[in-house]
C-alpha cells in the first residue's frame, strides 16, 4: 500500500518525514520521489544497510538511516537534533525481504534455523520452544497466534523436544502439522510461527511505543500512516487512534461522563476506518491481501501520557 501511504503523508518540499520500518527502502524511496523532502529511515535489522546506501546515493543529502527500534524514534531523532517531524510511516511486522531469507527463520515454507529475530540480539524462537513450559507455550500460541489448537500444539512441542532440541523451521512445521488440520491455502504452522515471531521481537510492545513516540514527534498538521497485517496489530492502532481522536473506548455507558478523564484530541482521522489494498495490488502481491492502513493528522494538543497505551495491552 505504498501509494496510499504516500497519499496519506502528502510529502511537501522542505518537510522531514520518518520511515520507521525502513526494510528494503520502498516507502523511503517513494516519499523522496514525491517531493523535495528529507526522510529519516529507522531499522533494527543490520542487513538493511545496503538498501540504505542505495537510497542515500540516489537522493544525496536527503536520506539518513538510523540503526535502532522505531519505538525509540523520539530519542533517536533527538540525538541528531530533530525534535519535530512532518510525517511518520510505519509498516508493521516482518518484511518480505526477511521472509525470503531462509536463514532468518521466519518462513515455514523454507527450512532454516529457528531464529526469527529482526535484529541480531536477544532470544530466538528456538530458545522459546525449547525452554518455556507447556502452559506458557500454549498461552503464547493462543494469544499471539490466535491458534485454537494452541494447547495441542504446545503439548506436541514439549513431547518432541524430549527426543531432540527443536532447532529448525522444518522441524517445527512438521510438529505443528501433526495436530493442526490443514486448510486450503493456509499452512498449519502459520499461526504458531506468527505467535513466536511476535514474542521474539516484542512486536506489539514495539508498536505501542512507536505510536506514542510518533505522537510526541509529530508537529501540528503532521501525518501518521500505519499499515498492519493482522488483527492484533490493527486492534492496537485502532485503539490508539480512537482514543487520541477523542472517542471513548472501553468506558461504561453507565458511568457519569465526569469519571472519564477529558483530554484534548491529539489526532484527527484522515479517513474513517481502515483502507484495504486494491484488488490489483492484492493480486500482484498476495502478501498484501490482509493489509490495513489507518492514518491521522496531528492536532496542536499536547501528547497524551505514555501510560494511556497500557489500556491497549
Amino acid at each position: 500500500m505504498c501509494g496510499e501511504v504516500v497519499a496519506a503523508l502528502t510529502p511537501r518540499a522542505g518537510e522531514v518525514l520518518v520511515d520507521g520500518t525502513f526494510g528494503a527502502g520502498g516507502y523511503s524511496s517513494a516519499l523522496l520521489a514525491a517531493a523535495e523532502c528529507q526522510v529519516i529511515g529507522i531499522d533494527r535489522d543490520p542487513t538493511v544497510q545496503a538498501h540504505a546506501d542505495r537510497v542515500s546515493a540516489a537522493n544525496p543529502g536527503r536520506f539518513r538511516l538510523l540503526a535502532g527500534r522505531f519505538g525509540d524514534m523520539d530519542m533517536l531523532l533527538n540525538e541528531i537534533g530533530i525534535q519535530g517531524v512532518d510525517g511518520v510511516a510505519l509498516d508493521i511486522g516482518v518484511s518480505s525481504m526477511q521472509i525470503d531469507q531462509a536463514d532468518r527463520g521466519f518462513s515455514f515454507q523454507q527450512d532454516g534455523p529457528l531464529d526469527m529475530r529482526m535484529s541480531d540480539q536477544g532470544e530466538t524462537a528456538a530458545d522459546i520452544v525449547n525452554t518455556r513450559d507447556e502452559a506458557e507455550l500454549a498461552d503464547i500460541i493462543y494469544l499471539y497466534g490466535e491458534e485454537r489448537r494452541a494447547r495441542a500444539v504446545a503439548r506436541a512441542i514439549v513431547a518432541a523436544r524430549i527426543e531432540a532440541p527443536i532447532t529448525r523451521t522444518r522441524q517445527l512445521v512438521q510438529i505443528v502439522a501433526r495436530v493442526v488440520r490443514a486448510t486450503p491455502g493456509i499452512n498449519p504452522a502459520t499461526r504458531t510461527f506468527q505467535a513466536l515471531r511476535i514474542v521474539v521481537n516484542d512486536e506489539l510492545g514495539e508498536l505501542r511505543r512507536g505510536l506514542v513516540a510518533a505522537e510526541k514527534l509529530l508537529k501540528p498538521e503532521g501525518r501518521l500512516a500505519v499499515v498492519s497485517f493482522h488483527s492484533l496489530e490493527d486492534r492496537v492502532v485502532k485503539h490508539f487512534l480512537d482514543r487520541r481522536c477523542g472517542k471513548q473506548t472501553g468506558s461504561s455507558r453507565h458511568l457519569p461522563q465526569a469519571t472519564v478523564a477529558a483530554r484534548a484530541p491529539s489526532f484527527e482521522l484522515l479517513h474513517k476506518g481502515a483502507l484495504a489494498p486494491t484488488d490489483a495490488e492484492a493480486a500482484a502481491n498476495p502478501r498484501a491481501r490482509s493489509a490495513k492502513l489507518r492514518a491521522a493528522k496531528r492536532t496542536a494538543a499536547p501528547a497524551w501520557p505514555d501510560d494511556d497505551m497500557r489500556e491497549a495491552a
